[in-house]
């Protein structure tokens, strides 16, 4: 089973992952979703919300913009990162499945600027 997070504002993939209003998770096995469940972001913190995802056991998380610390950890965690997404949360989801979604590499650099990195 493969657990995949989307940072979501209003079903759609936020531009900055911190910053969404909550984490959609998706749990599926063999390209095809078996539960979605939605879980309000409980707070932006520095190194708080990628070691939260990874014990929820979280294997891949998708967001439009992220800075890069909390890339480096969930690298650590060997959790696959896919920024740059946009569009519908299911919509990325399905194409991630398929195979079709790679992350651009849109890191955020200024936290105070938070929709630079849309």
């Amino acid at each position: 089973m493969l657990k995949v997070a989307v940072a979501s504002e209003k079903k759609n993939v936020c531009g900055h992952f911190g910053h969404c209003e909550s984490f959609e998770v998706f749990e599926t096995e063999n390209g095809k979703v078996l539960k979605h469940d939605s879980m309000p972001n409980p707070g932006h913190r520095p190194g708080f919300l990628p070691n939260f995802l990874n014990e929820m056991g979280v294997n891949t998380i998708i967001s439009g913009g992220m800075g890069g610390g909390a890339v480096e950890i969930f690298n650590g965690h060997n959790i696959e990162v896919i920024i740059g997404a946009k569009g519908s949360i299911d919509e990325a989801v399905k194409e991630y499945l398929a195979g079709n979604l790679a992350s651009t590499g849109s890191i955020c650099h200024e936290h105070v600027h938070h929709d630079e990195c849309e």
